[in-house]
């Protein structure tokens, strides 16, 4: 069977199959959020006001660049963490 043969007997094989292998040094949300907690608290910061104004206005001032903080909350989509938050807080609800 050659190559045409073999694309049209099978229509899916011209179109694109993402995927995505997660490795051993990406970080969770959960540590990375505790990490930036940490960053602002050794910073003097009250971490959660920060975490708070960085989530409602995105603006990544608010966290810290104290131990690349900023940079990994950035990682982050602030919609996905809100709902991950949102979800932990009301785990016990939901069920």
């Amino acid at each position: 069977m050659d190559k045409d043969e073999k694309r049209q007997s099978d229509p899916n094989m011209d179109q694109t199959v993402m995927f995505k292998i997660k490795t051993e040094t990406e970080t969770s949300t959960k540590e990375i959020l505790r990490q930036v907690f940490h960053a602002l608290k050794e910073k003097g910061y009250s971490p959660i006001n920060q975490i708070v104004g960085y989530l409602l206005s995105g603006d990544p001032a608010y966290i810290t660049s104290h131990q690349n903080a900023r940079n990994m909350i950035r990682r982050l989509d602030r919609d996905e963490l809100l709902e991950e938050l949102v979800t932990e807080y009301l785990k016990d609800v939901i069920r």
